[in-house]
Formats: C-alpha cells, sequence, structure tokens
C-alpha cells in the first residue's frame, strides 16, 4: 500500500506561530486534525500518523528550522520507506499573490531556504511542492521581516480558507494524483 509524506515547513517557537513563514505547519496541522491525529515530537520533527481513504500518511513539522528542512525531509523519507513522488512539502511563498496556490512536481526554490537546503540534501529538485502565496507587500530589503510577520486582520479570512483549500488538495493529491490536482490548483483565485 503506498504511504504519503507531508511535510510542513516552518520554525518551531512560539515567536514564529501564525506567521507567514510557518503557513506550512499550519497547514499540516489542520490535516492531520482534521483526520483525528495528533502530533508527538520524534527525531528531527514533530510527527503525526494518520489514515485517509486508507491510504498511511505520515505528517512532519522539521524542528530543525527552515534552513535546516532537508535533514528531517531526507530522514523521514528513508526512514518510512516512501517514493519521493508520495511526498508533498508545503512552503510559503512571497512570489506568489496571497490568493494563489501552485502545487508542482518540480522546480527551483526560488529563493526560500527550506526548499534550497531539501533540494541540497536530495540533489535535485524533483519532489512535489504546494506552493501557499502569501503576497509580497513589503519594502526593499524588508522580506525577512514580512515573512516572519504575523498575519493582517484582513489577510486572516483568505488564509484560513487557503489552509481548507490545501487540506482538500493534500487529500487530492493522494487520491487521484499530481497531473489532476495541478490543473485544478493552478488555475484557482481565492478570495
Amino acid at each position: 500500500m503506498s504511504k504519503f509524506l507531508i511535510i510542513g515547513l516552518g520554525n518551531t517557537g512560539n515567536e514564529y506561530a501564525n506567521t507567514r513563514h510557518n503557513i506550512g505547519f499550519d497547514v499540516v496541522f489542520a490535516f492531520v486534525q482534521k483526520h483525528g491525529g495528533s502530533f508527538r515530537s520524534d527525531r528531527l520533527a514533530y510527527v503525526a500518523e494518520i489514515k485517509y481513504k486508507g491510504k498511511p500518511f505520515v505528517c512532519i513539522c522539521p524542528t530543525t528550522y527552515m534552513n535546516l528542512s532537508g535533514k528531517a525531509f531526507k530522514y523521514w523519507l528513508d526512514k518510512e520507506k516512501i517514493p519521493l513522488e508520495n511526498t508533498l512539502t508545503i512552503v510559503d511563498d512571497v512570489a506568489l499573490p496571497l490568493d494563489k496556490l501552485r502545487i508542482r512536481g518540480s522546480g527551483s526554490a526560488g529563493g526560500h531556504n527550506g526548499l534550497r537546503d531539501i533540494e541540497a540534501t536530495l540533489g535535485h529538485d524533483k519532489y512535489p511542492r504546494l506552493r501557499f502565496g502569501v503576497g509580497n507587500n513589503y519594502p526593499k530589503g524588508m522580506q525577512a521581516d514580512f515573512v516572519l510577520g504575523k498575519w493582517d486582520a484582513a489577510e486572516t479570512p483568505v488564509v484560513q480558507l487557503k489552509i481548507q483549500k490545501c487540506v482538500d488538495i493534500i487529500e487530492k493529491f493522494a487520491t487521484t494524483g499530481l497531473e489532476q490536482i495541478m490543473n485544478e490548483v493552478n488555475k484557482l483565485t481565492i478570495k
């Protein structure tokens, strides 16, 4: 039976909770919560195991901090013997507006340190990822402050809708496959 590895990228610690950079954690927490799972602290990550439509999922939120996400990704990939095409990494993306999501089977890190570390660890960029647009409404040179900042009150309703949509996307990724879900998701505007 095919097993899936769902990776939410973020940083541990209360100071990073509910920030744009931690949206990967938020999506994975919502997915696990919807399916009645709970997280435990384990090697290099918070880990939860759930089933959806008979398919087992190992869901991780690395505790290595964003810049070392590859270490946790590779450890759990190897430990659980999950094929790379059955992984989905959820990450924030300043290159996408807040109302967009993007899912792809490969591609550049786009300046994202978490993706860059995964690619360095794997030696390539051929693994599925779901990019959660956070927008780029920040002055030049202030990107770090922006992504490490909390959501504005005006953004919160769209963020909540997108988190629920991402939970649906994870489920469809496992049941219908990457190609079909790409066609649906990459055209969406969520408002």
